[in-house]
């Protein structure tokens, strides 16, 4: 029977692929930026094809840990904190949308203090006439997205434009708790006056967001078994990617770090995000090239983030609890599988108020640019994340899993049930609290200067103060000592030592800064120097102070250099760099888990290292013949840990203790390739597919487990039918590969001595993305 289905599979697959190769239709972004450097924005970037999620854009690798995707539209951040208020949460790459672009590392440094790639977008507003854009796209999973703008002319000089975005995405397999997976909805109105003569414009705009993104903890895991090779395969009859691994219930019980009640709410509640914002715009221009911009946005928010992070995952009979479910019957009974997975529900929220202010000066010349610009940010939050544990099954037949029940709940002494046999040690393990505000105030400046016909040289620095005031719940004891969390934690409570637990104040100024230095020169007409030079120096986050342990405020620097040639012809564009980059004073907590009597400790260690990557980067974009492009990007980086140490003691007294110095970080690959080839069958219609190769990365800190490379693939065709319509069919992971990816649950502790004992064992992760069938069509009129 497996095999039949295999060989089903299999024809459906080649059968699609056809398909895609016949009408597919992707949301590449082809931004052809030179590579000479000379642009803002980064080129050959498809930002918008991501393997990882179905309509957030891509994160692309700079050889540090994962951290924010940041995300600008007209020019400031969607989003000042990306926990609670997920980007995904209120912005898409819709309609509403004129231009959606990836600015560079040193762009991004300089007019916003934050170091990686950013995504640049910015608003459709009116244009003369009537005009509209509507954006269709499904998936064969039952996917449904729509965005729609409306723009035009009110009255002499002044434009309106109204978009709308919704999603209704059921995900790649079915939940009993909701029927999306992502259920989004967002609205943008914007009024434009037009200045005569072509002066500029001035701009208010209205946007509102609400939104379910349930797919945060309902495919955050799944169970596989792992081989000890660096490959994975499937439990039993549970697929990767499109088999449930969330429990029936929606249920989820909790105590409020706030206030210590204990309280009840449905998952799909807890991941609300609503958000209302107000955005003023104005550009002027004069006739010496003397440009200025102002953006002005407000906004009021309900932020929120669900995850239901995998723990322990044992066999049942290594356990002293004697586990029950409920029946279809509504009667109790003894739990037979062969496994148990213990899982903690984080349950993130924060009431927020923000604003930001920033302007620019700035004047073309007829060797350069200047620019003079100044940010004024305003974040202000209170926060909470109230966690709490439960057992599930681990079916292996595909059906779903069931939340375990412990009998025994009244009388356990390792645990902390609080009146019922499902939820346990409520904030025990990774609850956070943290109220204040948080203000950024920082100038900045950059002159992009032709000094001759063949050096050009880009250079800028930004100066920021940085203030942070507000409470949190990190509490040392009588002899200066952290606490830490322990069962029913909460404001006001008290700890087994006779601390009580009251909100400690936070008072931090800082002083932060970025200088970034660019220079090209043209050796010849087609060949050239180019390297670039960005150094850039932060402080912690206000949501860095959310754990048991107040963070390392020391100073966070991040220097990063590129040196390399260039060659451009007409058909043939070329960059080679050799690059470094490294950042100190990381912060971070570990949830350690260690077994005491057959019951999982879990308890959190907090730590600060540093991390250094050496990086070679090769950019081909090639047309060898009419008709035909071929992008094609190697990377290799080998990132690695400084100074990464840390301990807990158990209960029993048992030391785990982590040294990984000197390892490669986890989860990031050392080799990547992307190679991205089209052709244009006719004038109208264009084939194209995206390779994109990730080499063998690690799955815990200490290098003892691995995941072999993989690939990401992406194919389609788009075809344009006439000037108002275009219709397109594209395929992810058309070789239909699976696997896992990411990091193993509670492995953290297993040494690279002891990883051969693994081998063969059942383990939950992350997963690659399954093999999708979407279609899209775009109607102008």
């Amino acid at each position: 029977m497996k095999a039949e289905k295999k060989q089903f599979s299999n024809r459906m697959g080649a059968a699609v692929l056809l398909l895609a190769l016949a009408c597919v239709n992707g949301y590449a972004q082809e931004n052809k930026s030179s590579n000479d450097g000379s642009s803002k924005e980064e080129g050959n970037r498809n930002v918008m094809l991501n393997a990882a999620s179905a309509n957030g854009p891509r994160e692309i690798q700079i050889g540090l840990p994962s951290a924010d995707v940041n995300v600008l539209e007209n020019g400031i951040p969607v989003t000042y904190a990306t926990n609670p208020h997920s980007v995904n949460s209120l912005w898409r790459a819709d309609a509403s949308l004129s231009h959606v672009g990836l600015l560079k590392i040193s762009e991004t440094a300089i007019t916003t203090g934050n170091i990686g790639y950013a995504v640049n977008s910015f608003t459709q507003l009116g244009e003369k006439g009537f005009n509209g854009t509507l954006n269709y796209k499904s998936n064969h999973f039952g996917m449904q997205e729509i965005s729609l703008n409306l723009n035009g002319e009110i009255a002499k000089d002044w434009f309106y434009s109204g978009s709308i975005y919704q999603d209704f995405d059921p995900g790649t397999f079915k939940i009993k708790s909701t029927p999306f997976q992502d259920r989004t909805q967002i609205y943008k109105f914007a009024l434009t006056k037009r200045y005569s003569q072509n002066r500029g414009e001035f701009t208010a705009m209205y946007h509102y967001s609400n939104s379910h993104p349930v797919y945060m903890y309902a495919t955050q895991s799944a169970p596989f078994v792992y081989v000890g090779d660096g490959s994975v395969r499937e439990l039993g009859a549970f697929a990767l990617g499109t088999t449930s691994y969330l429990p029936v219930d929606n249920e989820m019980v909790y105590r409020d770090m706030r206030t210590g009640e204990l309280k009840k709410t449905s998952l799909y509640d807890a991941v609300q995000n609503k958000g209302s914002e107000v955005t003023l715009m104005n550009n002027y221009n004069w006739d010496n090239g003397l440009s200025w911009k102002v953006i002005m946005k407000y906004d009021h928010a309900t932020g929120s983030c669900v995850y239901q992070t995998p723990m322990e995952l044992s066999q049942r009979a290594n356990s002293s609890i004697n586990y029950q479910y409920e029946g279809e019957d509504g009667r109790m009974q003894a739990y037979n599988g062969e496994y148990v997975q213990s899982r903690m529900s984080c349950l993130n929220r924060g009431l927020i108020d923000e604003f930001m202010f920033t302007t620019e000066l700035s004047r073309k010349l007829s060797n350069g640019t200047w620019r003079l610009g100044l940010n004024e940010w305003y974040y202000d939050i209170d926060y909470a994340s109230n966690t709490t544990m439960y057992d599930q099954s681990v079916p292996t037949d595909g059906s779903y899993p069931v939340r375990l029940y412990n009998p025994n709940y009244a009388t356990s002494t390792s645990r902390s049930y609080d009146g019922n046999g499902y939820y346990y040690d409520f904030n025990k393990n990774a609850s956070e609290y943290y109220k204040g505000h948080e203000n950024k105030l920082a100038v900045y400046f950059t002159h992009d200067w032709d000094v001759t016909d063949k050096f050009n040289l880009y250079y800028g620095a930004r100066l920021e103060y940085q203030a942070l005031r507000g409470n949190n719940a990190a509490v040392k004891d009588a002899e200066g000592n952290f606490v830490g969390r322990f069962a029913d934690y909460h404001l006001g409570a008290t700890a087994p030592n006779g601390t009580v637990i009251a909100p400690t104040p936070m008072d931090y100024d800082w002083f932060n800064y970025a200088l970034s230095a660019a220079a090209t020169y043209k050796l010849t007409k087609e060949f050239g120097f180019t390297g670039d030079f960005t150094y850039i120096t932060q402080h912690p986050k206000l949501e860095n102070f959310a754990p048991a342990v107040s963070p390392n405020v020391d100073k966070i620097s991040v220097p990063l250099g590129r040196v390399g040639i260039y060659y451009n012809n007409e058909w043939l564009s070329l960059t080679s760099l050799f690059s470094y980059i490294s950042k100190t004073n990381n912060n971070s907590t570990l949830n350690l888990q260690h077994s005491v009597d057959g019951v999982n400790e879990i308890l959190a260690a907090p730590l600060t290292y540093d991390i250094k990557t050496l990086g070679w980067t090769t950019d081909v974009v090639t047309h060898p013949f009419k008709g035909f492009d071929l992008h094609f990007l190697f990377t290799y980086q080998k990132p690695t840990y400084k100074k990464y140490e840390t301990s807990v003691t158990f209960s029993d007294d048992y030391v785990g203790q982590i040294n990984a110095t000197g390892n490669i970080v986890a989860e990031i690959p050392q080799v990547i390739v992307e190679i991205d080839p089209s052709y244009m069958i006719t004038k109208d219609l264009k084939i194209w597919t995206s390779f994109r190769y990730f080499s063998k990365t690690y799955a815990n800190i200490n290098d003892a487990y691995y995941f072999n490379g993989r690939w990401e693939t992406f194919g389609g065709l788009n075809w344009q039918v006439n000037k108002k319509l275009s219709l397109g069919c594209s395929v992810v992971n058309f070789l239909n590969q699976t696997g896992a990816k990411g990091s193993i649950a509670g492995a953290e502790l297993v040494t690279k001595e002891d990883a051969g004992k693994y081998a063969n064992t059942v383990m939950a992760g992350s997963y690659i993305r399954p093999f999708t069938v979407e279609f899209s069509a775009q109607v102008k009129f």
